[in-house]
């Protein structure tokens, strides 16, 4: 099943009353992509009050996990808007950071879920996303002399070298999205390629 994901790191500011709100959505397959794609803003925006968050890993509509923080906002008020925006967006393995500067101006509770609601609206509005492919791994025997040509038959069918493992013949772990399977597999079967699937 292949999904959207970002396609490229996008942010948006809106204001609201003096106070700054700067929106961040960026791809994150790990909960430790995420944290340090969150350290990093933290690093562009040193002296904002809060930088709240949510993220949503894997296929949006069943995701392999989420979670979401209000980073001293009162509570309720940031991280469960952010992850609202993300659970009716369609789009996975997505990191949505909001940086707010506080202007001086109190927005009370609602006033803070439309601000954090507004920001994560607008930026995955016109954020860029390709589709996730679903890669299902391989495992390929072959000579040596075989192993360029496998490096090349994997990239022309938008395939991953995982590893290679040298014995008296080459290991090849590999990932390739469904669809390429087949015409890899008869390519590599030409010429005495055994194609394993685990």
């Amino acid at each position: 099943m292949s999904y959207p994901i970002p396609s490229k790191t996008t942010a948006i500011t809106y204001e609201v009353k003096k106070s700054k709100f700067i929106a961040c959505a960026s791809f994150s397959s790990s909960r430790e992509q995420a944290l340090a794609e969150l350290a990093s803003i933290k690093q562009q925006y040193p002296d904002a009050r809060h930088h709240c968050w949510a993220y949503l890993l894997g296929n949006p509509n069943s995701p392999v996990s989420a979670a979401m923080s209000d980073d001293g906002e009162p509570s309720g008020t940031a991280g469960k808007p952010i992850l609202n925006v993300l659970q009716h967006k369609n789009i996975g393995d997505i990191m949505l950071v909001v940086s707010r500067y506080f202007g001086g101006i109190k927005l009370g509770a609602g006033g803070l879920v439309r601000a954090y609601s507004s920001s994560a609206q607008q930026v995955i509005d016109i954020l860029p996303v390709k589709e996730q492919l679903r890669l299902v791994p391989l495992t390929l025997r072959a000579d040596f002399k075989h192993e360029q040509f496998i490096r090349h038959l994997a990239s022309q069918h938008q395939g991953v070298i995982d590893e290679c493992n040298y014995a008296e013949m080459v290991g090849i772990h590999i990932s390739l999205p469904e669809a390429e399977i087949a015409a890899f597999t008869a390519s590599c079967n030409n010429i005495g390629i055994q194609v394993v699937q685990p």
